[in-house]
Parts: C-alpha cells; sequence; structure tokens
C-alpha cells in the first residue's frame, strides 16, 4: 500500500510540474528563484553526513521558520553537544538566510516530496529524527524517514482557519499520515484540538505555547540593533514608524501617512522593510515617486560588498558603529534580508504587514517584545491566537484602514504616554509567554528516549 501511494503522488507532483512550468521558467528567468538546488530538489543528492553520532534533521521551510527555529536549535546543541544537526529549507532566501545564521552546519535544500528523491536524502543525511517547523506534512517524506527507522515530530505545530477545512476535506489520507508522526508539539490548544480532530493519536499531541515568544529579544540596547540605528543616523530624539513585512499596497500607505504626518513632527522617520526580496525595486519606486528623501540599507554599508553579500547582510558579529550615511529625516528602505529583527528593536511605532491583503499578518511578537506600540490590519488569521492574546491584554490595536492606521499613528504621536503604555504592555506580556522551547526539548527528549515509541512499517 504504501508503495502504490507513493507512486500515486508522485504522479500527482510530476503533473503539476508540467502544468505550472511556464510560471515556474518565467520566475526563473524573471526573479532567479527555483535556479538552485535543482541536485537535490529533485534527485536527493544533498551532503553526505560524516560520522554516526544521533543526528537530528531540522527543516524550516523560509525565512520565517529559520528565524524561528533558531532558539531550538541554538537550546538542543547545547544538552546535546555529541549530536550533530542538519537544516534544510525550501526558499532560496531561506536556504542563504540558514547559511549565514547555522554557518558551522550542513545547511540544504529539502529535496521535492517525490519518493525517490526523498529515499536519497535519508541515506544520506541517515538522520534519528526529522523535525519539521509548523506544519509541514509532505508524505513520502514522513513515510520514507518513518520507514528508514527514524521519529518525526512537528514542533511549533499550528492549523490555521484557512489550512484545517483544506485537510479536513481529505482527513482518510491526512489521518493516515499523522499516526506516523511520533509527536506534534502544538502551539494552543485549538491547533491542537485540530490535530487530534484530524486523527492524530491523543498521547503525541502536546501543547508547548509558541516558540516565537522565546526567540523574541527585549532588550533595545543589544548591539545589533545599536550598530543598525547608528548606520541609519537614528538620533534619540528621533521617532521610528516602521513598517515591516510589508506586501503591496502597504508600502504605499504607510508612505502617504508619513508625508502627511511629518510636516508636524520634524523628528518622525520612515523605515520600510518588505516581506519579500523581489519586491525591494518596485518599493524603491515608491518612494522615487513620493519626492521623499530616501535611502537604501545596502547602501549605507561603510566599506562596499558585492551584490549578493550587500542583498543578504546578515552578519555573525555585530555592525561596526559607522558615520551614517543617511541624510536627517530621510526614509529608509530595508533591502536586506534577516535583519528585520533587529530593525523592530529602532522602532516605536510599528505596523505589522502582510495584514491589509491576503497574506493572514506576520509575526508581530518581535515589535512587541521591543516594547514599540503595535498595530496591524484586520486580516491576521494566521497568528490567530497571539493576536487575541494581544489583544486581550491591550497591548496592540487593530487598525481597518489607510485611515485608522493613520489616526493611530497620529495618536502614538500626540499622546507619547498613549503609546508608551501600549509598548510596555506588550513587552510585559511576551515575558510572560516564555518556556516554550524548553517545554519542546523536553518531549523530543523524550519521543528520542522512548524505545517503544511507534515505528510505521507499511506493508508493501
Amino acid at each position: 500500500m504504501a508503495r502504490l501511494i507513493s507512486w500515486l503522488l508522485n504522479v500527482i507532483y510530476l503533473a503539476i510540474l508540467v502544468v505550472a512550468s511556464p510560471l515556474i521558467v518565467w520566475q526563473a528567468v524573471r526573479t532567479g528563484k527555483y535556479r538552485e538546488g535543482f541536485r537535490a530538489k529533485f534527485l536527493g543528492w544533498v551532503p553526505t553526513r560524516d560520522g554516526n553520532a544521533p543526528c537530528i534533521w531540522v527543516h524550516a521551510v523560509s525565512v520565517g521558520e529559520v528565524n524561528l527555529m533558531a532558539t531550538l536549535i541554538r537550546e538542543l546543541r547545547t544538552a546535546h553537544a555529541d549530536w550533530q544537526f542538519v537544516v534544510s529549507t525550501t526558499s532560496r532566501t531561506g536556504y542563504e538566510l540558514a547559511r549565514k545564521k547555522y554557518a558551522d552546519l550542513t545547511v540544504f535544500y529539502c529535496p521535492l516530496d517525490f519518493s525517490w528523491a526523498v529515499r536519497t536524502a535519508l541515506r544520506r543525511i541517515r538522520p534519528t529524527m526529522l523535525v519539521l517547523a509548523e506544519l509541514e506534512l509532505w508524505p513520502n517524506l514522513i513515510m520514507a524517514t518513518k520507514q528508514y527507522g527514524a521519529r518525526v515530530a512537528i514542533v511549533n505545530g499550528r492549523l490555521s482557519d484557512h489550512s484545517f477545512p483544506g485537510y479536513r476535506r481529505i482527513r482518510p489520507f491526512i489521518s493516515r499520515l499523522l499516526r506516523q508522526v511520533d509527536l506534534i508539539a502544538a502551539q494552543n490548544d485549538e491547533s491542537a484540538q485540530r490535530f487530534l480532530a484530524l486523527g492524530a493519536p491523543s498521547g503525541r499531541v502536546h501543547v508547548t505555547g509558541s516558540l516565537k515568544y522565546d526567540g523574541a529579544q527585549t532588550d533595545r540596547q543589544n548591539p545589533r540593533t545599536q550598530s543598525l540605528r547608528a548606520l541609519a543616523g537614528i538620533a534619540d530624539d528621533d521617532i521610528v514608524f516602521l513598517a515591516g513585512s510589508t506586501q503591496e499596497p502597504e508600502e504605499q500607505i504607510a508612505i502617504d501617512i508619513f508625508r502627511r504626518l511629518a510636516p508636524e513632527h520634524p523628528r518622525l522617520r520612515l523605515v520600510l522593510v518588505p516581506r519579500h526580496p523581489e519586491r525591494f525595486d518596485a518599493v524603491a519606486q515608491l518612494l522615487d515617486a513620493s519626492h521623499l528623501p530616501w535611502q537604501r540599507r545596502s547602501q549605507l554599508d561603510p566599506a562596499p560588498r558585492s551584490a549578493t553579500a550587500s542583498r543578504l547582510n546578515i552578519p555573525n558579529s555585530p555592525l561596526p558603529i559607522p558615520h551614517s550615511l543617511l541624510a536627517p529625516r530621510s526614509s529608509l528602505l530595508v533591502d536586506t534580508v534577516g535583519e528585520l529583527g533587529a530593525w523592530w528593536g529602532t522602532a516605536h511605532i510599528a505596523f505589522v504587514g502582510g495584514s491589509f491583503g491576503s497574506r493572514g499578518g506576520q509575526n508581530m511578537i518581535e515589535p512587541a517584545a521591543y516594547g514599540a506600540a503595535v498595530s496591524f490590519g484586520p486580516n491576521t488569521w494566521n497568528f490567530r491566537d497571539i493576536v487575541a492574546t494581544l489583544l486581550a491584554a491591550d497591548a496592540a490595536v487593530v487598525v481597518n484602514d489607510t485611515a485608522t492606521l493613520e489616526a493611530f499613528v497620529r495618536r502614538c504621536l500626540d499622546d507619547p504616554t498613549f503609546a508608551e503604555q501600549l509598548g510596555t504592555r506588550a513587552q510585559l506580556l511576551v515575558r510572560t509567554q516564555l518556556g516554550a522551547t524548553a517545554r519542546t526539548i523536553d518531549l523530543l527528549d523524550q519521543t528520542l528516549n522512548n524505545r517503544s515509541s511507534y515505528i510505521h512499517r507499511e506493508a508493501a
């Protein structure tokens, strides 16, 4: 049965690739996506692991998951110094960030879910456990991992309002797949109940809280943020309005609000951090059209570097404190990957993007942890539990449209006490939510040490 399912999945995947091939080719030519990692993705030719120590294979899809898993990986490596760890990603930006963030680990593109590719990758990596971030239910990968004899764990697991109905429509298949997962560490009770409703065994589903809280920095004086403040020439009395993880048309909205409010508030500064690198140039055009003085983050480095290094400026050590190249009151376009977490530490007023459109929101914990006055749009279903927690503590504000966002920014400027108290409540809330990493590590250790843990081997 397992072979039949794998064969059918291979046929479906190949059919999807054929249908999508014109778009894939166009994206590869236009943006450079999909050009890299061909052998790893299609053939499973990932780096071969040396040695026989226990090995944890961590799969983090893209930039968000790569950052999310950093604290967990660091704590696991501290607790198990004799183990080996490898990291896979799916996206190019995720891969490049992981290469920088985990420079001493093996990083590779995860094979696509073809049976031959995942089996080859498993033979090369020889993992003891496969750890999947949030929700990556790739059937061939999970089935092959179990047949190999390794454990499978989902950490920071979540099932959103959008994904759950789709999985429920194919519940018989998903139930069979979830029975092969040894551990599901869910973010909250709602996701845990949804995993159970889809057929996950009750003894393997646990609520740990969100890893996103544990990875959040709360100290604005950290060296990375301080060096970026100096690089951008942000003075102590400047008020930074930062719109981060934005998508179209959120950058234009932020620019328009800044243009209307800046004449009344000469210390107001605008920082824009688009979610996707392929939009950097489009946002640059918006800034050009605004006639505002502005600069690219990549052009602020004191020493010239290659285009790739400039675009992916993610050093492992803090930047030197240079003389700022940014003119006073200039706006800043952050056209680099992996820096948003530190830039949030410069923000006094924060708008978390992906929340006016169809993306479902982005991580609002980072600006909250720094004590910024946090706002986001109404479409935040991907972070429903976090939003509910923030709103219940009066630690963030929902802005439904351009007018309400402008009113929020204006209130923060006119009433600094309001902004300060909102940020203080947000920071205190984040501090009360810590501990998910420790709970997750305990569960991973129990799963690895439980010799009676279920290992599914389907008869051919």
